[in-house]
């Protein structure tokens, strides 16, 4: 009886002083972590822990590049209480593989760190839709095709385009009234001259396709009117 009572004993004391922390750490430790790249804008992401309250856990911020031992501190994103922390500026070497890692505190109790798998913005961003500018003619339109920016910026200012870090092929597409879809261009020169049904609606689609990564952009659309020929 006296085994079984000292016994009891032991669970209590353990659970309340020692081994009660370690299933705390683990659901104060931040879930689903991960990184989201639009136009080489990278930004690590995560959800609380199942025991994280918002107003009451912060969160600390630590990123390498592969290879390296030392994980190094972010400092605008240490003790923070929001779920995402920018990463760009650490992560500028676009084609070097990273990782990020992120744990929570609160009421004194640290949860564990939760890592990212490995991340290459290079590869893993997303691309944005391009802008257009037209120009219109008797039965055409002049199209200029842009590509977007990505966050870095130029020594003399503005940001440097993300065609300075793929190789750009453009896709133009046109539909109207009677038409289907069909491709009109598709080529690395950013100024397309389309023609154009007198007397219909006319529209547009555009994107990039990076050939070195077999992926598209988000697409852009535009539409107008070509009046009948007189």
């Amino acid at each position: 009886m006296m085994l079984k009572h000292c016994f009891i004993s032991f669970l209590i004391n353990f659970w309340i002083y020692g081994g009660g922390s370690l299933p705390v750490q683990e659901s104060q430790t931040p879930l689903r972590v991960e990184f989201r790249s639009f136009n080489l804008q990278s930004i690590l992401h995560w959800h609380p822990g199942s025991a994280s309250t918002p107003n009451n856990t912060v969160y600390f911020v630590q990123y390498k590049i592969y290879g390296e031992k030392e994980w190094t501190n972010k400092e605008e994103c240490w003790g923070i209480y929001e779920l995402s922390c920018d990463l760009t500026n650490e992560t500028s070497d676009v084609q070097e593989p990273y990782y990020g890692r992120v744990k929570a505190a609160s009421a004194g109790i640290h949860g564990n760190w939760n890592m990212t798998k490995r991340f290459i913005p290079w590869w893993e961003t997303k691309i944005g839709p391009l802008s257009i500018s037209v120009k219109q003619n008797n039965k055409s339109i002049q199209l200029t095709l842009h590509a977007p920016d990505s966050p870095y910026k130029r020594k003399k200012g503005g940001n440097i385009s993300i065609q300075n870090y793929y190789e750009l092929v453009y896709r133009v597409f046109i539909t109207n009234n009677s038409l289907d879809m069909q491709k009109v261009y598709e080529g690395t020169n950013d100024k397309v001259e389309v023609d154009m049904m007198p007397g219909s609606n006319n529209c547009v689609v555009a994107e990039i396709y990076l050939p070195e990564l077999d992926r598209s952009s988000m697409s852009t659309e535009i539409c107008t009117f070509m009046a009948p020929e007189k």
